[in-house]
């Protein structure tokens, strides 16, 4: 069996821990593990080999926190240049398989606790799969939530789906007991979907095939950016499931959870014995049932019940439980004022290695960047700013212009506006550098890309 990861959406429901370039299922929130990796250790015993579809902007961050498992299993990553949503994706990964090959979909973002029981529903899916079915999980509903899909059934039998209800309507589906949450999670055989999909979304599956045919294929499969425009964007459940006759359920009572809010993130991690999340560099006194999540900075609480309290870097955000749906209107109107800070975060995780903002003002910014060993970033230049880099750590490769040479621990030198350079580390151990940038536009989409080893714009 082949396990799809599927690692779109940008997880702005859990900003500003989440950005758009660092979402949610690659964030280390428990014990220096993040959901994606939770979710391919998870469904390690069940994968022949993984196929994960994922943003090309996330390739080198999924692959890192892919190779840092040592699952020993062949994987292979379709880089997708702008998300389509969940049924070109699958499709995508189906045309990377053989026909007869079972698939199982699971995205990257969800938290499943009883494992025995995720073993049992997993066996039974691959038999109704081997018959030529659809197979999808149903969650059994542990209350009436307004935020997620249901799916009516009678037994292994589909009788409906449904859009997110209204509470009421919601309550009814769960007194029923004839009502399951819609996981986002499936199974079938390749040939079998790709079939499904030509009969009920016939435009979608013969772009796909198109985008696919047309992908660079590589060490990765990379779908060009207007092929994979072309492609309608659709649900699985809208495409192919609501309409196919060969659709089976899974009831399934796993302890899942898709994180979808700092509520149910509270929920999921471990706390102390006044119910505060446990978090490093914090002091309660008198406080009871918070979820803290600090960056390194001391949080201190006196009398406080029931907030979330999450800092970062470069934001803080303090909430009432209950209330955190809402934080997906606060980041509308953060994008009002400061976009770039719903796109990444103070530290940005680079193919090469990472950078983090120290200090920014109206005419100057200044960065740490730390390069991995036998990396290098692009050969660039840039319209608006001039750059000083100062060698803190290891031995940098410098180019500038038709010049190459080497800054060793407390040298330094100046690349002026427009001159060609690149930042190369040859040595075996990181290279840390501080850049300073001085100009009067100093955003990140000033980079003219002349050679690149990553094959970025």
């Amino acid at each position: 069996m082949k396990v799809v990861i599927l690692c779109g959406g940008s997880g702005t429901r859990l900003w500003p821990i989440s950005r758009t370039l660092y979402p949610k299922q690659f964030v280390k929130l428990f014990a220096n593990e993040s959901l994606y990796q939770k979710t391919l250790a998870r469904n390690n015993n069940y994968a022949d080999s993984f196929i994960v579809v994922i943003n090309q902007d996330q390739y080198f961050l999924g692959l890192d926190q892919f190779n840092e498992l040592n699952l020993k299993k062949d994987s292979s990553f379709i880089l997708e240049p702008m998300g389509r949503n969940t049924a070109p994706a699958i499709a995508l990964a189906a045309l990377a398989a053989n026909q007869e090959d079972i698939l199982l979909i699971v995205p990257s973002d969800h938290l499943i606790e009883k494992m025995d029981a995720y073993k049992e529903c997993i066996e039974k899916a691959k038999a109704f799969a081997e018959d030529g079915l659809l197979v999808t999980f149903g969650i059994k509903p542990e209350y009436p939530e307004t935020g997620y899909g249901y799916i009516e059934a009678h037994k292994f039998d589909v009788k409906s789906f449904k859009e997110k209800p209204t509470l009421e309507k919601a309550q009814e589906y769960v007194s029923s007991g004839n009502y399951f949450w819609n996981s986002g999670m499936f199974c079938f055989k390749a040939g079998v979907y790709l079939n499904e999909l030509q009969k009920f979304a016939p435009d979608i599956y013969i772009q796909s095939v198109k985008t696919f045919d047309l992908a660079r294929k590589d060490s990765v499969i990379r779908p060009l950016e207007e092929d994979m425009k072309a492609i309608r964007s659709e649900s699985i459940d809208y495409a192919v499931m609501e309409k196919s006759s060969k659709v089976k359920v899974v009831p399934s009572d796993l302890g899942w959870s898709d994180l979808g809010s700092f509520d149910s993130l509270y929920n999921a991690l471990n706390k102390d014995k006044q119910g505060n999340t446990l978090c490093d560099n914090t002091i309660h006194l008198g406080s009871k049932n918070n979820l803290i999540i600090g960056n390194s900075r001391l949080i201190s609480t006196i009398d406080i019940e029931d907030l979330i309290v999450v800092d970062t870097q470069d934001a803080l955000v303090i909430a009432k439980k209950g209330s955190t749906q809402k934080v997906k209107d606060l980041v509308a109107e953060v994008k009002k004022i400061k976009p770039e800070m719903t796109n990444v975060h103070l530290t940005a995780h680079r193919p090469w290695g990472s950078y983090t903002v120290l200090e920014e003002n109206s005419g100057y910014k200044v960065k740490q960047i730390t390069v991995h060993p036998s990396a290098k970033l692009s050969l660039q230049y840039h319209h608006h700013r001039s750059e000083h880099w100062i060698v803190v750590k290891g031995i940098a490769t410098v180019t500038i212009n038709d010049k190459t040479f080497d800054l060793h621990e407390n040298e330094s030198t100046y690349i002026p506006k427009e001159a060609t350079h690149r930042l190369v580390n040859n040595q075996k151990s990181e290279l840390v550098i501080i850049e300073a940038q001085v100009g009067a536009y100093l955003g990140e989409d000033d980079i003219v890309r002349l050679q690149d080893d990553y094959k970025r714009k």
